[in-house]
C-alpha cells in the first residue's frame, strides 16, 4: 500500500516538473516568432523606404504625397515630391524664372524648347522616382538618369534654333551677389553648342542624365514611364540592364501591350505603384 500510494505522488510531483520544458519551449518559440516578425518589418522598411523618399533639395518634400491642385507637372500629381505652389512658376508660358535661375538670358525660349525644359524640371523637382538616381555626393542632385534616345533627339530638335550662353547649366553660369545666374559668354544657337541629342542630354546637366542603350528601360518624361519605372527600380534591372536582358524583353512586351490598349481602346497606360 505504501508503495502503491507513493507511485501516484511521484506522478503528481512529476507533472509540473515535466511541464517546465514545454513552457520554456513555448516561450522560446514565441520569442523567435516575435523576432521573425520584427526582422520581417525591418527588411520591408529597408526595401520600401529606399524609394519612398524625395531628393533633398530646397523645394523638395521629405516624402512624396498627392498634389491634386498641381499647376504643372501633372504627371506626378498622384505622388509628388514638389508642392503645388512651386509649379506655379512653370504653369505660364513663357517661363522666365524658376527659383533663382533665369531661363531667358539669351532671349525667350521657343514654346517647343520650353516644353522639354519643363519636363526635365518637373522630373527633378516632382518625380517620386528621382531619388532612385540620387547623387551620393550631393543628395539634392541626381546622376545618370537613363533617358530614351528618341527623347533626347526630339529635345535637341525642339531647342536647336534657340540660343544659350552655356554648355553645362550646373557649372557654367556666373552667379552675381544676389545669387542670380548671369552669362559669362555670348549667346549662340544650341546646335552650335551641342553636336546632337546625345551630346545635349549628357552635357547640359553634367552627369545628371545619360542616354540609355535600351529602347524600353529608359524615361521619356510621359505616361509611358510608368512601364519603364517598374523594371528600372528593380534590383535585377540594376544588375542587368542590357538591351537583351530579360527585363528589357519584359518591359517591351508590357509597353507594347499598353500602347496597343491606348491606341485601340483609348485605355490609359497602367500606372504601377512602386513599393
Amino acid at each position: 500500500m505504501a508503495a502503491a500510494a507513493a507511485a501516484p505522488q511521484r506522478r503528481r510531483s512529476g507533472g509540473p516538473r515535466g511541464a517546465r520544458p514545454a513552457m520554456a519551449g513555448g516561450k522560446c518559440r514565441m520569442k523567435m516568432f516575435k523576432f521573425a516578425v520584427v526582422l520581417f518589418f525591418a527588411i520591408l522598411a529597408t526595401s520600401t523606404c529606399k524609394w519612398d523618399r524625395c531628393l533633398e533639395g530646397g523645394t523638395h518634400k521629405h516624402r512624396p504625397s498627392p498634389e491634386p491642385d498641381i499647376h504643372e507637372c501633372t504627371l506626378y500629381s498622384e505622388s509628388s515630391c514638389c508642392y503645388a505652389n512651386f509649379t506655379e512658376q512653370l504653369a505660364h508660358s513663357p517661363v522666365i524664372q524658376v527659383s533663382n535661375s533665369y531661363w531667358n538670358r539669351c532671349g525667350i525660349l521657343s514654346k517647343s524648347c520650353e516644353d522639354y525644359m519643363k519636363k526635365i524640371e518637373c522630373f527633378y523637382r516632382c518625380s517620386p522616382h528621382a531619388a532612385h538616381w540620387i547623387n551620393p555626393n550631393n543628395t539634392a542632385g541626381i546622376e545618370f538618369v537613363p533617358l530614351c534616345q528618341n527623347f533626347c533627339d526630339d529635345w535637341y530638335e525642339a531647342c536647336k534654333k534657340d540660343s544659350t550662353c552655356i554648355r553645362n547649366w550646373m557649372t557654367d553660369w556666373e552667379w552675381d551677389e544676389n545669387g542670380v545666374n548671369q552669362c559669362k559668354n555670348e549667346c549662340i544657337p544650341y546646335n552650335k553648342v551641342y553636336a546632337n541629342g546625345t551630346d545635349m542630354c549628357q552635357s547640359m546637366w553634367g552627369n545628371s542624365l545619360k542616354v540609355s542603350e535600351s529602347y524600353c528601360l529608359c524615361l521619356q518624361m510621359n505616361e509611358k514611364d510608368a512601364v519603364a519605372i517598374k523594371y528600372l527600380t528593380s534590383k535585377s534591372s540594376e544588375e542587368s540592364s542590357s538591351v537583351g536582358s530579360s527585363e528589357e524583353r519584359a518591359c517591351r512586351r508590357k509597353l507594347q501591350k499598353a500602347e496597343l490598349l491606348t491606341e485601340e481602346e483609348g485605355v490609359e497606360i497602367e500606372v504601377f505603384e512602386i513599393l
